[in-house]
């Protein structure tokens, strides 16, 4: 009896080995800052971050006046399987150029890079706040091989043009509590909060906004998880998200230059409320990475954190997970020249 109710537990709750933590201003990994002992050009690289957003590796629109938008052309039709198995194939690639982080989210993002309208329906969350089975199985087996491979994931939960998927503000907290209560139950360390992509953006439900997200950032907190928020390009963090964050994100969008990534880093550690925590860009679309100054090392030049963004490449479906374009291949090949991978 007492040997099939240790089966029974193994079974039930795997336990994974990869898992971050944040000491003062540094992601650790395992126990040890990222990139230990490293530094690149006089900037120092331990304890930073380097991330791609790859919202998309659970997408499926439920739209079927829309879902054809992103067949493959090869088969003329969506397959949600297939999407997460050639994310989950590109990931060792990914990892082998020094990358260690990636944000997903459970509503993506939009599947034509920017977009006014949203009529497409890609939500892991159901309309009373709970999750749907098959996307929650895509997720499990991307945040399996990221742990297998020491990668950490930045898990965004609501996106703006989806959120209204929710029904209401209870549904909203339901999804956020179903969402850290399933993550514990498989017992990932490796994942981070997002608890919405760009919160000053048009969200539907009030609890969404920048005035009360943090009643979200602090339910989050309470279960053990890192949590933050993140604001459009170019918008720093108001105090109050700054006062609840373990982690601060910034977006890039729409700064072209990079003294400004610069300047904003300094001006998120001005806000009141800051103390030594990570800071981190998880979506930048600016790039120029054979220049001598772009915004990546714009943010490493304020011991920040960098995240790749390309809305055709890594958002738009079908997506080709792996390296297949010059742009992609720029930016792998500088993070691993600026982490030492070999």
């Amino acid at each position: 009896m007492k040997l099939r109710l240790i089966a029974a537990l193994l079974t039930a709750a795997p336990l994974f080995a990869t898992e971050v933590t944040i000491h003062g201003d540094q992601f650790w990994i395992d126990g040890k800052p990222t990139y230990k002992g490293r530094t690149w050009n006089g900037h120092r690289i331990e304890g930073l971050l380097f991330n791609s957003r790859m919202v998309q590796g659970i997408y499926d629109d439920q739209n079927p006046e829309t879902v054809k938008r992103w067949a493959y052309p090869d088969t003329g039709r969506w397959d949600a399987d297939r999407n997460t198995g050639e994310f989950i194939a590109a990931m060792p690639e990914w990892r082998k150029y020094g990358l260690l982080n990636f944000t997903i989210n459970l509503q993506g993002g939009s599947p034509e890079g920017y977009s006014k309208a949203q009529p497409w329906h890609n939500s892991a969350i159901l309309a009373d706040g709970s999750l749907r089975k098959d996307a929650i199985a895509r997720l499990d087996r991307i945040l399996k091989q990221a742990d297998g491979l020491g990668m950490t994931v930045i898990l965004g939960l609501f996106y703006f043009g989806q959120d209204q998927r929710v029904k209401d503000e209870a549904a909203v907290i339901a999804a956020v509590d179903n969402t850290i209560n399933w993550l514990a139950s498989r017992k990932y360390h490796n994942v981070m909060i997002e608890v919405n992509n760009e919160a000053n953006n048009k969200y539907h439900h009030a609890i969404l906004r920048p005035e009360r997200v943090p009643e979200l950032i602090a339910r989050v907190k309470k279960r053990g998880f890192l949590v933050s928020t993140s604001y459009t390009g170019n918008r720093i963090p108001e105090e109050n998200v700054v006062r609840a964050s373990d982690f601060l994100l910034l977006h890039g969008n729409g700064v072209k230059d990079p003294n400004r990534i610069a300047e904003m880093v300094r001006l998120t550690r001005q806000v009141p409320g800051y103390r030594p925590m990570p800071v981190l860009f998880n979506e930048d679309d600016h790039f120029d990475f054979d220049k001598p100054l772009n915004n990546m090392i714009a943010a490493l030049g304020e011991y920040c954190s960098w995240g790749y963004f390309d809305p055709d490449g890594y958002q738009s479906p079908p997506v080709k997970w792996g390296l297949d374009t010059d742009r992609k291949k720029a930016f792998f090949q500088a993070v691993k020249q600026i982490t030492g991978q070999h």
